[in-house]
């Protein structure tokens, strides 16, 4: 029996887009939903109740960074995850295979695992798939992510259908060393920008079975159109009746775009990163508070936008505090776009409820277009 329990709960009609409720361990997750990234047990500068407080449902950690530092047996040891964070909410962790593809020249692939040095200290380490899931069962996660090879994109169709290949044979040693039945596990479906490749990876993970399914390889070096046409075009093969994630994908635009091609789960860095570089986001798009225009701005961030920030702060405060290098405007800036996101999704799920979220769709560029405010 599976560790989760997943339905569709409403559909929009006009297009795939859909809302669902994903039932964990450690909670109910209302779908579609994005996923705050805890690389190393923490969603950079904030707390656990600031993440309840701006809307989170589920967060993700990194089996990578963990394994390096504190190291998962001490996670363990400690409780597991939740606990070592105080994170009460469900949460996700990735298999570390996009880390490692991420060291370039540092790791070297074989069909036994990878071998990396470390980005921290140098050392050297090998991470197989067996490994991947011994570490996250360490962490307790609820839901765990197979070990893949991510390849670079768009790719040779050859060595992409190799990697497929390899992928899928680690995915059944994944879910072969899996031993806890309170954590879920997911397939991931490569095959870079080949629709037979996507699709055949696809049927292969459906034929070994997994609680959920992943696109992974977008978001990797490719152009945007393409990643959406990658995106639009796999949706299809995925099966209905389990939850539908897109690995990586972080724009507002992207989420909007997934949503309206069936995708139920998203994560990345982005509001995060962004928030810590002064791009924040808002209901008229970007805004970087380092700009000089906003030097002596008394209005808020994002008028339309019922944030603590937003009700609080002015541009002006905003910008100073960046300007000056102050903690606060690391904290603020990431509490801001974190509930631009988790609000985002709020709303896509109440138009997908209503019947009317192409409108929605629509209104949400447009805004974008007209740029009333930000003009």
């Amino acid at each position: 029996m599976s560790a989760i329990q997943f339905s569709v709960t409403a559909r929009d009609g006009a297009s795939a887009a859909r809302t669902g409720s994903l039932v964990t361990p450690h909670g109910t997750i209302p779908t579609p939903i994005f996923m705050p990234v805890g690389t190393q047990a923490t969603v950079k500068a904030m707390t656990p109740d600031e993440l309840l407080q701006v809307g989170a449902k589920v967060i993700l950690g990194n089996t990578y960074h963990l394994y390096l530092r504190p190291g998962h047996e001490l996670v363990r040891r400690l409780g597991g995850l939740h606990e070592f964070m105080q994170w009460h909410g469900p949460i996700l962790t990735d298999s570390g295979g996009f880390q490692v593809f991420s060291l370039g020249e540092l790791r070297r692939i074989t069909e036994e695992g990878v071998k990396f040095q470390s980005h921290i200290d140098g050392s050297y380490h090998f991470i197989s798939p067996e490994t991947s899931i011994a570490i996250q069962e360490a962490l307790g996660s609820d839901i765990m992510m197979c070990f893949d090879e991510c390849p670079p994109s768009p790719g040779d169709f050859e060595y992409v259908r190799r990697s497929l290949e390899m992928t899928t044979r680690w995915a059944r040693r994944c879910k072969e060393a899996k031993t806890r039945a309170d954590q879920a596990l997911f397939g991931i479906v490569q095959g870079g920008i080949f629709p037979e490749l996507r699709r055949r990876s696809m049927d292969e993970l459906r034929e070994i079975g997994f609680d959920g399914y992943a696109l992974g390889g977008v978001s990797v070096g490719e152009e945007k159109e393409r990643m959406l046409d990658v995106m639009r075009f796999s949706a299809p093969f995925f099966p209905d009746d389990k939850p539908r994630y897109v690995m990586g994908i972080g724009t507002p635009e992207d989420l909007i775009e997934g949503i309206h091609a069936g995708y139920d789960m998203f994560d990345c860095v982005m509001p995060t990163r962004n928030a810590r570089n002064g791009m924040l986001f808002t209901s008229f798009g970007r805004v970087n508070i380092k700009r000089g225009e906003y030097l002596e701005d008394p209005g808020p961030l994002d008028p339309e936008c019922d944030c603590y920030v937003c009700r609080t702060f002015s541009r002006a405060y905003l910008r100073h505090l960046f300007r000056s290098g102050e903690i606060l405007s690391s904290r603020l800036n990431t509490l801001h776009n974190l509930h631009y996101y988790l609000k985002l999704m709020e709303q896509a799920r109440g138009a997908i409820a209503e019947g009317r979220f192409l409108d929605f769709r629509r209104e949400f560029y447009a805004k974008r277009e007209r740029n009333t405010y930000l003009s």
